[in-house]
């Protein structure tokens, strides 16, 4: 059966679930692919009516706040050894050199760690963990997951959605030159992305080592 077809024949629920339960196991801790599900389902919407994007948007937030809440949680009960268990069963994302990197940044931007750790894949895995392994306060990391939740998880949604639906209608235009065109210009935005984010890295690498998360 062509890919497009099979699309059709999933049920909207199932996409709904799927984005939500992702998303939330990602932002508990487990690393999982939430932002590829998000901008595929986003995508998804933009091609077939059944899907409401304002329903899957309303899924994506309720899963990144309440997985991060859940991650807070387990994070300030099971401690630094949390952490080193993590770091066992996930070498490649809960190494003992990202948590450094995490906790620096923690330090250096307190409770705004939690808000734009949305925006950053190693963050996002970390933000609801973390901020309880440091104690950070409850009421500020609510504040910010909530926040953060909404305008990432909704904010991509809407933009991945109407952006679908621009493309389709310029591709169909343009036909199969705007398609190189577009992942032309994919490929280079994400060049870019990648080499400031190596950058950001190294800079917080030299930075101070990180005090505990005062209340």
């Amino acid at each position: 059966m062509h890919v497009q077809e099979w699309l059709e024949t999933v049920p909207a629920v199932a996409v709904y679930a799927l984005v939500g339960i992702v998303i939330g196991l990602e932002s508990l801790g487990i690393p999982l692919p939430g932002e590829i599900i998000l901008v595929s389902s986003a995508l998804l919407a933009s091609q077939h009516g059944d899907i409401d994007p304002v329903v899957l948007g309303a899924c994506a937030v309720a899963g990144a706040i309440i997985g991060d809440s859940i991650g807070y949680a387990i994070g300030r009960k099971g401690g630094r050894p949390l952490l080193a268990w993590l770091g066992g069963k996930f070498p490649r994302h809960f190494s003992e050199a990202h948590i450094a990197t995490a906790e620096r940044s923690f330090q250096k931007w307190g409770m705004w760690a939690v808000f734009f750790g949305r925006f950053v894949a190693l963050l996002r895995i970390f933000a609801g963990p973390l901020a309880g392994v440091l104690r950070m306060p409850y009421w500020k990391f609510l504040t910010a997951n909530v926040l953060g939740g909404i305008l990432w998880a909704g904010g991509t949604t809407a933009v991945i959605y109407y952006v679908g639906i621009v493309a389709e209608s310029w591709l169909k235009r343009f036909s199969w030159l705007g398609l190189v065109l577009a992942v032309l210009i994919g490929l280079t935005s994400m060049l870019v992305l990648k080499r400031k984010a190596r950058k950001t890295a190294a800079a917080t690498a030299a930075a101070p080592a990180p005090a505990p998360v005062g209340d």
